[in-house]
């Protein structure tokens, strides 16, 4: 199979997705002849037309309302908002419209969109440009969320996205998306430094919503993870010597609950971990359903490793992100309980 880099996967999923149905458009600020903020649309316009692939204002309310009315209609609108931290003054329309369409008209309209958002820090973009919002968009009804940490599941979850007749928010960590990294940052981990091009299928497939992938099978503990995440994750493993089982949970609405729990049942204990500030993050919906569904096979108390409960702060990110030492010690404490 050949190797791709996580840009190059999103934008082999798209071309694959409008060659198959002509319904498919790609709309966003530079997404046309410039290809994208990141590239992860370079080439579709010159090969599809500026009718399939087209640049709009800059107005992300404009632009989500303006792709549920192309939804309500029948077309398959796939919106690029340049970074998650944009996405706020069309949040109203996310979560008014295109989550309530089919709810509101009975079943009589639904909303097949995708909003695909770069997420997350670690370029030295600051406030504006390294938030993790995908807390946001958990908590509304009708919406489904998605966080890749790999170029062969980015294709297959974002063409299962595309082919989905309800919105789904597409969020895609930044540090990802190139491959390894070169080592111009501060304060570079061992995690950061094991990621890399990975094999991706030709052609279409895709990974069903909703489903989370066990990528280190383990007995001593259960590791939640999903994005960047997974990476450290692992790197995390390896630096504490525990037997832990990591799962990238992929979906997280909706949670493959199922895989999770099976998990924690088999292991008695259980850690969550997310690049996002701490206090009402998305850890803390998966820990509250963990303790409901595996209290009798808990061993110790679930733990969760975040981000600060501050804006994001650009000058200590290196400090902010939860690194491989944070996680390994985390394990260590889980593992004394």
């Amino acid at each position: 199979m050949p190797r791709m880099t996580m840009i190059e996967a999103i934008r082999d999923a798209h071309a694959i997705a409008m060659e198959d149905d002509p319904d498919v458009v790609v709309m966003g600020e530079d997404v046309g002849y410039f290809g994208g903020v990141f590239r992860c649309t370079a080439g579709l316009q010159k090969r599809f037309g500026p009718s399939r692939c087209f640049d709009t204002p800059i107005s992300e309310l404009g632009i989500v309302g303006t792709a549920v009315g192309m939804a309500a209609y029948g077309l398959k609108p796939v919106v690029e908002i340049q970074f998650a931290d944009y996405m706020y003054p069309g949040y109203d329309q996310i979560v008014s419209e295109a989550a309530r369409l089919r709810y509101r008209s009975a079943g009589e309209f639904t909303c097949p969109l995708v909003i695909r958002m770069p997420t997350g820090g670690g370029i030295f973009g600051g406030q504006t440009h390294s938030q993790s919002p995908e807390a946001l968009f958990t908590h509304v009804a009708g919406l489904k969320t998605v966080v890749p940490s790999n170029p062969s599941d980015a294709k297959g979850l974002l063409l299962a996205a595309i082919a989905d007749p309800d919105p789904v928010i597409f969020l895609e960590p930044k540090r990802l998306y190139n491959g390894p990294f070169d080592g111009h940052f501060d304060r570079p981990s061992v995690a950061w430094n094991r990621i890399e091009a990975g094999e991706v299928a030709e052609g279409r497939y895709e990974i069903p919503l909703g489903k989370a992938r066990v990528v280190r099978e383990g007995a001593d503990a259960t590791l939640l993870a999903y994005g960047t995440m997974v990476h450290v994750a692992l790197a995390a493993v390896e630096e504490s010597g525990a037997d832990v089982e990591v799962i990238d949970l992929r979906t997280l609405l909706p949670l493959d609950l199922e895989t999770v729990t099976a998990s924690v049942a088999k292991t008695g204990r259980c850690i969550v971990l997310h690049e996002a500030t701490l206090t009402s993050g998305f850890g803390a919906e998966v820990a509250a359903l963990v303790q409901a569904e595996c209290f009798y096979a808990l061993e110790a108390p679930i733990l969760r490793v975040a981000g600060w409960d501050t804006p994001y702060p650009h000058a200590q990110e290196w400090d902010y992100f939860p690194g491989p030492a944070r996680v390994a010690r985390a394990i260590q404490t889980v593992m004394e309980g």
